[in-house]
């Protein structure tokens, strides 16, 4: 049975969500299976990276605003403001979902993976992210 969550954002950045995915599988009467992780937008997405240290989530920030700048002249689709057409840009080059293991009703996440929820936008947003799990 699909489970949404709604993931409070601040604005442009990566927000770990590993904790939260994982309890709503613990609600769950699963064993082993794959965990489907879907965001419901367009200018938001999913990412699979290190947690540890929080340089690694700066860089991979710097590195999305470099690749994909605000207030592109070339733009059309800007009905929303500088940050519309850069939040699907970015959404694209990452993911809308993810699937992970599940061992024993726990995610198969390596040692320094974490489950980030990407805020594409400047402004605060509400996020919905349906978790899925699949017995096996």
């Amino acid at each position: 049975m699909p489970l949404t969550l709604t993931m409070q954002t601040d604005g442009k950045g990566l927000y770990e969500i590993t904790r939260e995915v994982q309890s709503a599988i613990d609600g769950l009467d699963v064993g082993d299976g794959a965990c489907t992780v879907f965001v419901q937008h367009t200018s938001a997405s999913l990412t699979i990276q290190e947690n540890a240290d929080p340089s690694a989530r700066r860089d991979i920030e710097s590195w999305l605003e470099r690749s994909v700048p605000e207030d592109d002249p070339t733009y059309t689709h800007v009905d929303e403001g500088p940050d519309d057409m850069p939040s699907h840009i970015r959404a694209m080059l990452t993911d809308v979902s993810l699937t992970i293991p599940v061992a024993s009703g726990r995610l198969m996440l390596g040692t320094w993976q974490g489950i980030f929820l990407c805020e594409h936008r400047r402004a605060p947003h509400a996020r919905r992210v349906v978790v899925v799990v699949t017995p096996v």
